[in-house]
C-alpha cells in the first residue's frame, strides 16, 4: 500500500463508523428550510454522505429527494435509515461525483448541498448547478467562511493548506449574485453544528490512535481538532439560502 493509499485508509478507519462527516445540526438545517419561500416539490440533496439533511428534508417536506454522493457505503448506511423509518419511497439513492449530474433528466426545485460544495469549487458549483433549477428555483449550501478581517497567522496558515479558496462572507455574497443568485438569507452555523462534529470525531480518534502508530492521517486531523478549538469564531461555516434569479 502507498502512502497514499495508507493515507485514506486510516481516514476512513476514523470516519466509517461517524455518522457526520462534516459541521452541521438539524436546527440549522431546519432554520434554512424554513427560510424557503415556498415549499419545494423536489430536491437533489448533493453530496449527502450518510444523509442527515436527506432524512431531515423527507421528514419536514413533501418532496422527492434525489440524494447523490460518492460513497456507496455511506448510501448504504442511510438507505437501511429510510427503510426504518417509512421514507424510502421519497428518496432515491444515486452513487455518483457531484461534477457529473447530467443523468439528472428534469429541472428541480431545490439543490441542497451542505459542508460539500467546496469539493467541485464553490464558485463553479454555482454556476453549474443553476442549470438544475426550475425557473426562481432555490439553492440552499453552506461553505467555510472567515469571519474575522485579522486572522491569526496560524490560522491562515492552516486553511490556506487545507481550503486554499477559503473567502469571506462577502466574497462569497459577491460570487453569488454575480453567478444570478438572489440571496434569500445567510447566517453561520451554531458552535452545536460543530460540537456535534469535532466531539464524536475527537473520541473515535482517541479510540483508534493506538491501532494506527505514525498516521500521517490522524496527525492531520488532531491538527485540525487544534485548530476548531483555538480558533473557531474567526473562521465558521455560513448557511446560504439562495433563488436563482428569473
Amino acid at each position: 500500500m502507498n502512502e497514499e493509499d495508507q493515507y485514506m485508509a486510516d481516514f476512513m478507519t476514523v470516519f466509517q463508523r461517524l455518522d457526520r462527516w462534516g459541521p452541521g445540526s438539524d436546527a440549522d438545517s431546519l432554520q434554512a428550510l424554513s427560510r424557503l419561500p415556498a415549499p419545494p416539490a423536489s430536491i437533489v440533496d448533493i453530496g449527502c454522505g450518510k444523509g442527515f439533511s436527506t432524512r431531515l428534508l423527507a421528514r419536514h417536506t413533501d418532496a422527492h429527494i434525489v440524494a447523490i454522493d460518492n460513497d456507496q457505503s455511506a448510501l448504504d448506511e442511510l438507505s437501511t435509515h429510510l427503510a426504518a423509518e417509512g421514507l424510502d419511497a421519497q428518496v432515491t439513492l444515486r452513487c455518483a461525483n457531484m461534477t457529473e449530474l447530467t443523468f439528472l433528466s428534469e429541472r428541480v426545485d431545490c439543490i441542497w448541498c451542505e459542508a460539500a460544495a467546496y469539493v467541485v469549487g464553490v464558485d463553479q458549483a454555482l454556476n453549474q448547478w443553476r442549470s438544475l433549477l426550475k425557473d426562481n428555483g432555490f439553492m440552499v449550501v453552506s461553505d467555510l467562511v472567515w469571519l474575522s478581517d485579522h486572522p491569526s497567522p496560524e490560522i491562515v496558515e492552516f486553511w490556506e493548506s487545507e481550503y486554499p479558496d477559503m473567502q469571506t462572507v462577502d466574497k462569497r455574497l459577491t460570487q453569488m449574485h454575480q453567478a444570478g443568485y438572489k440571496v434569500i438569507d445567510h447566517f453561520t452555523l451554531s458552535k452545536q453544528a460543530w460540537s456535534d462534529y469535532y466531539q464524536p470525531l475527537k473520541a473515535r480518534i482517541a479510540e483508534v490512535k493506538a491501532s494506527l502508530p505514525g498516521s500521517v492521517a490522524i496527525a492531520d486531523l488532531e491538527r485540525e481538532i487544534a485548530m476548531y478549538e483555538r480558533h473557531l469564531g474567526v473562521f465558521g461555516y455560513q448557511m446560504f439560502v439562495l433563488q436563482s434569479a428569473a
